[in-house]
C-alpha cells in the first residue's frame, strides 16, 4: 500500500512539474477520441486511415478558421470599446462603491479606538504606488513576454496537431499492437475492447454535446438579438463554446451577459430580462434537452464534476479544466465494461445505478478461445 502511494505521488509530481510535455499529449489523446468516429466512417468507405485523418483535420481547421473570421470583426469592436466599457462599469457601480467605502470607514474608525496612531495611510499609499511604479516592468519586457507566450502557444498547437494525426492514422490496429505487446492474448483482447468502447462512447457523447451546444448558441444569439444586445451572435458563440465546461461555462456566460447588459441598458428590468432569458435557455438545455438526447448512461455526479474541474484547473490550468470531464467519462466507461467496476460506476453516477448497468453487470464476461 505504501509503495503504491509513493508511486502515485511520484507520478503526480512528474505530471505537475513536467506539464509542458504532458499537456500536449493529453490534449492529443482527447481530440483523437473525439475525432475517431468520422475517421473510422471514412475508412469504412475505402479511404485509408491516414488520408481520412488528414481530411477530418482539414475540415475541422476550415470550420474553426471560418468561425474565427466571421466573429473577428465584432470581437475587435468589443475589444476596442473595452476601456469605455470599464469606465461605464465604474460609473454605474460608483454608488455601491461609495456605500461600501462608508461601511469600511466606519469599521476602521471603530477599530482605531484606543489604538496608537499609525503613519498616514495616504503617505503609505503614495510610497507603495511610487515603489510599484519604479518596479513595474518596461513595455519591452511585456512585449517579449507576449511574444514568448505566442510562440509557446503555436508550438503547442503544432505538437497537438501532429500527435492527433498520428493517433488517428494508427487507429485500432496500433492499439491492438500496443495491447498485445504489453499483455497476454486474453488481456490484450479485453483491453482492446475497453479502449474501443471508450473511443466510441466518448466521441458519441461529445458529438451529441456539440450539437446541443450549437443549438444553445443559436438560441442565445437570437434571444440576445431580440433583446437588443450588441454583437448578439458573438455572445451566442461564447455560450456554445463555454457550455462544453459543465456548470463553470454556463455560469461564466451568465456573468458576461449580465455585465454587458448592465453596461448597455439603463433599465434594470432590461438587464434582468437578459440574465433571466439565458438562465432559462441554460436550464432547458441542461435539464431537458441533454438528458433526452444524451441519455443517462454517461451522466456524472455533479460533485465529482466540480471537484474534477477545480483540481484540473489547479493542476494544469486551462488545459486541466478541459481534460477533467473527459477523464471522468473515460473512467466511467472503463468501469461499465469491467467486472469489478460496479463501485466506481456508482461513485461517479449522480444516482443509483440504472437498470441498464445492472443488466450489464450481471452478464458473464465472454472468454476468447
Amino acid at each position: 500500500m505504501a509503495v503504491r502511494l509513493l508511486a502515485g505521488l511520484a507520478i503526480g509530481a512528474l505530471l505537475y512539474f513536467a506539464h509542458a510535455a504532458f499537456i500536449p499529449i493529453a490534449l492529443a489523446v482527447l481530440f483523437s477520441l473525439l475525432l475517431t468516429a468520422p475517421v473510422e466512417a471514412l475508412h469504412r468507405r475505402g479511404l485509408p486511415r491516414s488520408a481520412s485523418a488528414i481530411v477530418v483535420l482539414a475540415v475541422l481547421a476550415s470550420l474553426i478558421g471560418g468561425s474565427v473570421n466571421l466573429l473577428w470583426t465584432p470581437a475587435q469592436s468589443w475589444w476596442a470599446s473595452a476601456p469605455k466599457t470599464l469606465m461605464m462599469i465604474e460609473k454605474r457601480s460608483r454608488p455601491v462603491a461609495q456605500f461600501m467605502n462608508r461601511i469600511e470607514m466606519l469599521s476602521s474608525r471603530a477599530g482605531e479606538i484606543g489604538v496608537a496612531q499609525v503613519p498616514s495611510t495616504a503617505n503609505l499609499a503614495g510610497s507603495v504606488i511610487q515603489k510599484d511604479a519604479r518596479e513595474s516592468p518596461p513595455n519591452a519586457d511585456i512585449a517579449v513576454e507576449i511574444l514568448d507566450q505566442t510562440r509557446d502557444a503555436l508550438v503547442g498547437i503544432v505538437t497537438v496537431t501532429i500527435l492527433v494525426l498520428f493517433l488517428l492514422a494508427g487507429g485500432p490496429p496500433m492499439l491492438a499492437r500496443l495491447s498485445a505487446a504489453l499483455a497476454i492474448d486474453l488481456q490484450s483482447t479485453q483491453t482492446l475492447r475497453v479502449i474501443n468502447a471508450v473511443r466510441i462512447e466518448v466521441s458519441r457523447y461529445y458529438g451529441s454535446i456539440a450539437l446541443i451546444n450549437l443549438g444553445l448558441g443559436l438560441s442565445t444569439g437570437i434571444t440576445m438579438m431580440l433583446l437588443g444586445m450588441p454583437n448578439p451572435f458573438l455572445w451566442g458563440t461564447v455560450a456554445a463554446v463555454l457550455n462544453f465546461l459543465p456548470y463553470v461555462g454556463s455560469a461564466t456566460t451568465l456573468v458576461l451577459l449580465t455585465v454587458v447588459a448592465f453596461v448597455t441598458f439603463n433599465s434594470i428590468g432590461h438587464v434582468v430580462a437578459v440574465a433571466a432569458s439565458y438562465l432559462a435557455l441554460a436550464t432547458i438545455e441542461g435539464q431537458l434537452v441533454q438528458p433526452l438526447i444524451v441519455g443517462r448512461r454517461l451522466e456524472l455526479n455533479p460533485i465529482m464534476v466540480f471537484l474534477a474541474l477545480w483540481l484540473g484547473g489547479w493542476f494544469w490550468g486551462v488545459a486541466g479544466i478541459v481534460i477533467a470531464v473527459p477523464t471522468l467519462l473515460c473512467l466511467k466507461v472503463v468501469a461499465q465494461h469491467s467486472r469489478l467496476g460496479g463501485p466506481l460506476t456508482e461513485f461517479l453516477s449522480p444516482e443509483e445505478p440504472t437498470a441498464e448497468w445492472r443488466l450489464t453487470a450481471k452478464q458473464p464476461v465472454q472468454r476468447i478461445e
